[in-house]
């Protein structure tokens, strides 16, 4: 049977119950036992049948308060993608009941995290999609939530402490692994790898640990790491170093840039764990650096710009459009459906390149 033909009196006959007992437990209004209720929903489940949502929704004149926790977009291009997704999904699920509140906070001040993440506690919405970079002050905060029986959805960061509705995002550590392994591809020489964090409190931000760990696990596992087996065997070895950068604002950042990409350093690729790679690839230009392949993340103007002229060699597209969308289409599957989400959507690790890029361009217009 067809799930779009199927009526409830389907599924009356099927569980040989009456259509306003059916309609009852689709609404979980006025009294039915368990028995018949657990009867019902079996026959809902082997009919494959999903109630029409916005039927239900207007006739229930339910509003659904949802609140999307992210940093402020004005101070990072980066956001801009998942306040599209966001707002995109607003639009679409308006129609069935749901309102969102927008709080947006300063990503470089954990005082503004916890000022906006108050504040989303004190409204006591039905649902809370959430970017959580601060690690310690964000595991506070989901506990309060748990404890007030408020959903919430993690997008970007992953934090498994303690148990969300679900996160959606990339395998920070998995993307990580394949940054090592973009930078490795073709080298014929040993040499140094270096990790750039830009602007970031790297240890209160999980998901750039992660990428770090994966990083260097890809050299470990693979007996690429520089030590002293791989030098007596003669192979191709390679150090790693980690880089804490301020933020490129800050008179210090040109000045360690130039210290890093001198010509003895011997840095043969660098690894920008975030969206600014485009902070290192003008540097990369002026020095005539092109022997130093350059990995970062995301479909930014500017980074596209790079892409094009060479400097920039591959992109990990994380997607923010689609983590934005998703994350409040689980809260209203959730709230709204009541069907099971899964509580990890981890997207695909796309590599991006000169090649292939337009393809991805054009399908990130037409889902913004």
């Amino acid at each position: 049977m067809n799930r779009n033909t199927i009526r409830i009196k389907d599924i009356a006959a099927k569980a040989n119950v009456s259509v306003g007992t059916v309609d009852r437990v689709l609404h979980n209004r006025g009294r039915v036992s368990e028995e018949v209720r657990q009867k019902v929903l079996q026959m809902m489940d082997e009919l494959n049948y999903e109630p029409n949502l916005i039927a239900r929704t207007l006739g229930s004149n339910r509003t659904y308060q949802l609140v999307a926790l992210i940093p402020r977009a004005s101070a990072d291009p980066y956001w801009e993608g998942p306040l599209s997704g966001i707002e995109r999904a607003a639009r679409d699920f308006k129609p069935h009941g749901m309102a969102l509140t927008l709080l947006e906070y300063d990503q470089h001040h954990v005082d503004s995290f916890v000022e906006k993440a108050t504040e989303a506690t004190r409204m006591q919405p039905d649902g809370i999609l959430v970017a959580p970079l601060f690690y310690r002050e964000s595991l506070g905060f989901f506990g309060q939530w748990q404890e007030k029986n408020i959903p919430y959805v993690l997008f970007n960061t992953q934090i498994t402490e303690l148990q969300p509705l679900s996160y959606i995002g990339q395998d920070s550590y998995q993307s990580g692994v394949l940054a090592g392994k973009l930078l490795h591809y073709g080298q014929t020489s040993s040499g140094t790898f270096l990790i750039a964090h830009i602007g970031e409190d790297i240890a209160n931000s999980a998901h750039l640990t992660q990428k770090e760990q994966g990083f260097r696990d890809y050299f470990e596992g693979n007996g690429l790491a520089r030590n002293k087996s791989a030098l007596s065997n003669g192979q191709s070895s390679f150090s790693i170093v980690s880089a804490d950068l301020p933020k490129p604002s800050d008179v210090s950042f040109s000045r360690q840039l130039d210290r890093l990409l001198d010509q003895r350093s011997g840095i043969k690729g660098i690894f920008v764990t975030t969206s600014k790679a485009y902070e290192i690839a003008p540097y990369l230009q002026v020095y005539q650096r092109e022997d130093i392949r350059l990995v970062g993340y995301d479909l930014l103007d500017k980074n596209i710009h790079y892409l094009n002229e060479g400097i920039i060699d591959f992109l990990i597209n994380q997607n923010p459009i689609g983590q934005g969308y998703w994350g409040i289409a689980s809260l209203i599957d959730h709230l709204v459906l009541k069907r099971k989400v899964m509580p990890m959507k981890y997207l695909p690790l796309d590599i991006i390149t000169r090649e292939n890029l337009q393809y991805y361009v054009e399908s990130q217009s037409n889902t913004g």
